[in-house]
């Protein structure tokens, strides 16, 4: 900044730089509006690509694509209600069950003795060792603090410090895939507790053989052996499979949940105590549990009225977007121009400036044609359960008969079921489906052109710069940039002229002072 010298000529040289500079920095404002222009219109972009997502994934996928979504089957259980549950797919065969349970399946387990009482998940190893050998905790030492404990199982080797938290115990077995164990631990008896990540007769808890390889147990009393009932001692508990009769059909499975004639059966207590769970009670099991499927329209037909709901909302949105005034005579306001207006102005200035910029836009436009293709060309289909489109005027909002999709629904479900959601076979035949596949287009082309993320619906979400909004928005920093270091020149340059200027009026008058004190002295 070179040194100014204001006063000799009496004029405000501030105020005339400024006055200068102002007109100078009008084709900076100019882009830097352009630029604000640019950036207003890439959030409404962004607006829309959330709701675009939002209907996509949360609606049409994970909402109303699922199976249990229009599944008008309902499975209902009678008799030994407490014995299962049961839950009908769409497709479910009809068939009705009845359902002994002689065994359920369960996880190989194996138990220590148990440290004693007053233990809790923040105690450590050496609190739990102290315990166990009846020994004060504030008798603990530091050697007692830094001793080691092993444990392995499953080949996967653990090693801890007497000073490890048995929470940190837990959590670390507990993360580790390949041990295939549990940890947990139980404060009333001091036990540490092993079993099986899955359940049934391949769940195993295999510890190492060699000395040295289990001390941690040791820190609980070492292993509480388990008895069979054949009188067969064991370190662990071995896991068995759940064993069930369906309709005389001896159903022998490593998980309590699985799945019969289309319908989702999870078991939950035994019906008989049988003495040998391998063989079928038949009628000598009286608390049997029954399975029969209704049909229940109510599911199917709320999917369809949420569906038809969310529809007419993203294509409002739409509609207004497109149709919205533009006015293009408020353009962003600088700076300066804030500063002379009213808050209540401002926002409502600015407003009107971000009004309409995606008016007639290409995107949204081609957005709503190929939704509205996707329901205009299944219109027959769609107008036979109760759903027709409005006039024109409403720009393609769908409008719902419940009464006739009730009997839709009730006289033939697994045709509304595909045509929503397509068969097993062909998903993508259903109308979801369509339209998912639609918007993903849509959101191809928001992220080519704006940088959106066409995975995330938040609106904070960051843009990708090499979009064609990203390269025009880093055009327009380098063009500000540079503008803005050659307006920086031009006011130094202005200064540096007045300096001089002053300067010279300095000299013009200690000349003229000089001259007239010489005349003087004459």
């Amino acid at each position: 900044m070179p040194l100014r010298i204001n006063g000799f000529s009496g004029m405000d040289i501030d105020s005339m730089v400024k006055s200068l500079m102002t007109a100078k920095r009008i084709p900076l404002d100019k882009l830097n509006q352009q630029k604000t222009v640019l950036e207003w219109t890439r959030d409404s972009y962004r607006e829309i690509n959330s709701k675009l997502v939002d209907f996509r994934s949360n609606k049409l996928i994970s909402k109303y694509g699922i199976s249990t979504a229009m599944n008008a089957k309902q499975a209902v259980v009678s008799g030994n209600t407490a014995a299962i549950k049961a839950e009908a797919s769409a497709n479910a065969t009809g068939i009705d069950m009845s359902v002994s349970v002689t065994q359920l399946a369960t996880k190989a387990t194996l138990e220590t003795k148990g440290a004693g009482t007053g233990l809790t998940t923040g105690s450590t190893l050496a609190e739990a060792n102290a315990t166990a050998s009846g020994t004060p905790i504030s008798a603990i030492t530091d050697a007692d603090k830094n001793k080691e404990y092993k444990l392995k199982v499953n080949e996967q080797t653990f090693t801890f410090k007497g000073s490890t938290g048995i929470s940190t115990i837990m959590s670390t077995i507990n993360s580790n895939a390949d041990a295939k164990v549990t940890a947990s631990f139980d404060e009333l008896t001091g036990k540490l507790i092993l079993a099986s990540k899955t359940s049934g007769s391949a769940g195993t808890v295999n510890l190492g053989a060699d000395p040295g390889d289990n001390t941690l147990l040791d820190a609980f009393k070492g292993i509480q052996q388990y008895t069979s009932p054949l009188g067969v001692t064991t370190d662990v508990k071995p896991g068995v499979n759940s064993i069930s009769f369906i309709n005389g059909t001896k159903m022998d499975k490593d998980s309590n949940t699985f799945t019969v004639n289309g319908v989702q059966m999870t078991l939950q207590s035994t019906t008989i105590n049988a003495a040998d769970p391998t063989v079928d009670p038949g009628a000598a099991d009286t608390n049997k549990a029954s399975i029969t499927l209704t049909t229940d329209p109510q599911k199917t037909i709320d999917t369809i009225k949420g569906f038809v709901e969310d529809y007419n909302s993203l294509i409002s949105v739409l509609n207004t977007k497109i149709s919205e005034e533009r006015y293009r005579d408020f353009a962003p306001l600088t700076d300066e121009q804030k500063t002379a207006m009213k808050d209540d102005d401002i926002t409502n200035w600015t407003a009107k400036a971000k009004s309409g910029l995606l008016k007639n836009d290409d995107i949204l436009r081609n957005a709503l044609s190929t939704m509205r293709e996707v329901i205009s060309t299944q219109m027959g289909d769609l107008s036979s359960v109760g759903i027709t489109t409005g006039r024109y005027y409403e720009g393609g909002k769908l409008l719902l008969d419940e009464t006739k999709l009730r009997q839709a629904v009730t006289d033939n479900p697994q045709r509304v079921l595909e045509l929503f959601q397509g068969t097993v076979i062909a998903p993508s035949d259903g109308i979801f489906d369509k339209l998912a596949s639609k918007i993903n287009s849509s959101l191809d082309s928001l992220a080519s052109r704006v940088g959106t993320n066409k995975f995330s619906s938040d609106l904070t979400s960051s843009y990708k710069e090499e979009s064609v909004m990203g390269k025009q928005l880093k055009e327009y920093n380098t063009r500000i940039s540079t503008m803005q270091t050659n307006l920086n020149n031009a006011e130094t340059r202005y200064y540096q002229q007045f300096t001089a200027m002053e300067t010279a009026i300095s000299k013009l008058n200690s000349q003229s002072s000089n001259l007239l004190s010489s005349l003087g002295a004459s």
